[in-house]
């Protein structure tokens, strides 16, 4: 595993840069996209591959979607969530949109 240490300064924005070296071994560049786990007290950062999430979870509903699709098993979903999910399919989320009401990590 290649160990390199950088830093980078923190703006009033809250916005940094990633050193060159750290974006030539994670091989990302303009406008790619990077993932941040906060793991005790470390945050790991990773390349993203497509969206970021829990695999299961994403298995499970890549299955509901599926099936809603195709019109099946969708009986007992409350009336107009199947409708909201297919709205929302493939749907992309806008990660510097602001956060609204209070946050707590």
């Amino acid at each position: 595993m290649t160990s390199i240490h950088e830093e980078a300064t923190l703006t009033s924005k809250g916005q940094i840069t990633l050193p060159k070296s750290i974006r030539q071994v994670l091989g990302v560049a303009a406008q790619g996209k990077v993932a941040f786990d906060l793991r005790g007290g470390e945050v790991i950062v990773t390349r993203a591959e497509g969206e970021h999430h829990d695999p299961a979870i994403g298995a499970f509903l890549d299955l509901l979607e599926a099936d809603i699709r195709k019109g099946r098993n969708v009986g007992s979903l409350p009336a107009g969530l199947a409708d909201a999910m297919l709205a929302h399919a493939n749907h992309a989320e806008d990660v510097d949109e602001g956060i609204e009401g209070e946050v707590s990590l």
